[in-house]
């Protein structure tokens, strides 16, 4: 699988498919790897990147502290998202590209078209995360990680996170970077270097920066004002990615297309076309 490295973080990607560049910002929450386009349930079912690939170069590939792509103990916000992307893109030497984001790769998606408006050609914004309870369980996920800590100490954390496989989503003790402890030895000795209180400090402005809002994190309204990127959204329907904040991304997006479709009608036939069609008309 090939490699760039971004910022001094490596990250890992895949193109799929052959065509204009889609870049694909990952859908999974904390999670975000590139296998959850085809391994989570809705993308699973309405086989998402397998019908782009048919007529897009899908661009795929690991948020950082997410699979194979590395990560850095520093208060991760938005930004650093966007640059990853952004620079994954300058790695592969695209200068516009279309972007796509699912779940929380939503959030990326938008706040990269307020930094890089001249380089997003057309956004896909699919089941974009928000809501009070979004809000609400994030934080509770990082505070089990704090505890934890407090409890265990930074040993604690490695220990545990060497032990299993799971993603900070289904075991939030393991913390945002226990992927990047497992994957890299070096970056998990560092981490045991780490004084307990600064690390506290630096999880508690990295929640309270990604989480700060009961609607879709990622940009200021004052900011998607202003952005004259055409917009498929696609809502979804339960806790971690509330109608409520598609809705908002409707009303900031000036150059917005909701499409009002319940989530059990957003089936392998319906999906896929609805986007093409989209990207094809930003195409032209």
């Amino acid at each position: 699988m090939p490699t760039a490295v971004i910022d001094g973080i490596p990250t890992a990607y895949e193109v799929v498919g052959t065509g204009p560049p889609l870049l694909m910002c990952s859908p999974g929450g904390f999670d975000a790897t590139m296998s959850k386009w085809r391994t989570l349930e809705k993308y699973r079912e309405t086989r998402i990147l397998d019908h782009l690939a048919e007529r897009y170069s899908c661009i795929v590939y690991d948020r950082r502290e997410s699979g194979a792509s590395g990560g850095r103990v520093e208060p991760v916000t938005w930004g650093h998202y966007v640059a990853q992307a952004k620079g994954l893109l300058d790695h592969l030497e695209i200068d516009r590209a279309h972007l796509m984001g699912g779940c929380m790769g939503c959030s990326p998606v938008f706040a990269f078209a307020v930094a890089h408006p001249e380089t997003v050609k057309g956004m896909v914004l699919f089941w974009p995360v928000g809501g009070a309870r979004f809000r609400i369980r994030g934080h509770a996920r990082f505070a089990e990680h704090l505890a934890f800590a407090t409890e265990q100490g930074l040993r604690g954390v490695v220990e545990l996170a060497r032990s299993h496989d799971a993603g900070f989503g289904k075991d939030p003790r393991i913390g945002p970077w226990g992927q990047a402890i497992r994957n890299v030895p070096a970056f998990a000795d560092a981490f045991l270097e780490l004084d307990q209180g600064e690390y506290r400090e630096i999880v508690g402005d990295m929640v309270n920066g990604l989480l700060d809002r009961d609607t879709s994190p990622g940009a200021e309204p004052e900011e998607l004002f202003d952005v004259e990127v055409p917009a498929l959204i696609v809502p979804g329907h339960d806790a971690s990615h509330a109608t409520s904040a598609a809705r908002y991304l409707d009303e900031c997006l000036p150059r917005s297309e909701y499409w009002d479709v319940p989530v059990e009608e957003q089936t392998e036939e319906a999906v896929p076309g609805r986007i093409l069609a989209f990207l094809d008309g930003a195409d032209g």
